[in-house]
């Protein structure tokens, strides 16, 4: 396995977060409790137009699923990915197909393969890193909980 941090550069990361508008996430689940649902929803909640991209599903987060990258009939920005690590390349190569910008592999999805499909096609590329923490990360909206609690100091009040 390659060395990934060449993969997980925060310049890139910020990038492809600030850039990208559509997202199709790959393997997204309608399981309220699955980690995909979880970070659909997160993004859908911040601005995003998520779509869902599973050939099991018809509807995830209120939108249309697609079976495949290639179904989808918009534009988009960036693919995510929440599939097993064999999976990638084909995923990749449909990514690049579409034109997507960029390719976003969640934690553990991992495979040098797909890497090179989707470097070689010209995408920006992230590599196990949760979209969800990053965008948290380096959009100010990170809390230990998880939501965004509205406030600006770490000053403790009240708790004695």
């Amino acid at each position: 396995m390659s060395d990934l941090s060449r993969y997980q550069d925060p310049a890139t990361i910020q990038q492809v977060i600030h850039r990208a508008k559509t997202i199709a996430v790959v393997g997204l689940s309608g399981n309220e409790l699955r980690a995909s649902y979880f970070v659909g929803y997160y993004l859908q909640r911040h601005g995003y137009q998520v779509i869902p991209v599973n050939p099991r599903e018809t509807r995830i987060l209120g939108q249309t699923c697609y079976p495949s990258l290639l179904d989808v009939p918009v534009a988009v920005d960036l693919v995510n990915v929440f599939r097993a690590p064999d999976a990638l390349p084909g995923v990749a190569r449909e990514a690049v197909r579409i034109g997507a910008g960029a390719l976003w592999c969640q934690f553990g999805v991992v495979n040098d393969e797909g890497n090179a499909v989707a470097a070689d096609g010209g995408l920006d590329l992230v590599v196990d890193r949760c979209l969800k923490i990053e965008h948290a990360r380096y959009v100010g909206r990170m809390h230990w909980l998880g939501f965004n609690t509205q406030r600006i100091t770490s000053v403790r009040t009240g708790l004695q």
